[in-house]
């Protein structure tokens, strides 16, 4: 009886249900990567953490114990929520922007465009921009806004959730304004504030 009541337990908790949900974390991560990769910005790596080890003849036990619930349940495959960001479609889009950014930089530095709260861009002032750059500016804005949204259909897509788009936008939203560089000019609760 007692060997069946510890079957019993052993298969409860291998029962797993899996939701599938939107990865935010991975989603920031992902953000965040592709927006410095745009900008150029190279990231600053992390110092590994020294891991805390077991000794020897715990760490065996462990393994031992690990090894007999395998046999019985087997163990489910449940690795950290991941975004795929790596598409042909994606690749295009990140080299355009990335390209776009040399013309947009000396536009945020002025003043003349800013980091609206959807995370698109606008003009923040057209009378403060040169008459002769004003179709300029505004052609490079449109570009800017139409490539970001095709860039979170594309890695809503890419993940086989397409309904993710509006998401990921959201997400994008913050990113941009947090990755922003200071001087730089993004809307918050309506109004224009300079980082």
């Amino acid at each position: 009886m007692r060997k069946i009541s510890v079957l019993s337990a052993l298969l409860l908790t291998a029962c797993v249900t899996i939701n599938i949900y939107f990865p935010a974390a991975a989603a920031e991560k992902a953000a965040d990567e592709i927006i410095k990769d745009i900008q150029n910005v190279v990231p600053q790596k992390a110092e590994p953490k020294p891991k805390a080890s077991l000794p020897d003849w715990q760490a065996s036990i462990y393994q031992v114990i690990d090894s007999a619930i395998n046999v019985v349940v087997s163990p489910a495959q449940a690795d950290e929520a991941d975004l795929a960001i790596d598409s042909a479609e994606i690749r295009q889009l990140r080299a355009a922007m990335e390209s776009r950014f040399a013309s947009l930089q000396p536009l945020y530095a002025a003043g003349f465009i800013g980091i609206q709260a959807d995370g698109l861009l606008a003009v923040r002032d057209a009378e403060s921009v040169p008459l002769k750059d004003r179709n300029q500016v505004n052609k490079l804005v449109a570009a800017e806004n139409a490539d970001r949204q095709n860039l979170y259909q594309a890695i809503a897509n890419a993940n086989g959730h397409p309904d993710w788009a509006a998401q990921i936008k959201s997400t994008f939203a913050g990113r941009w304004v947090s990755n922003a560089q200071a001087g730089w000019w993004y809307q918050s609760s309506g109004s224009w504030k300079q980082k």
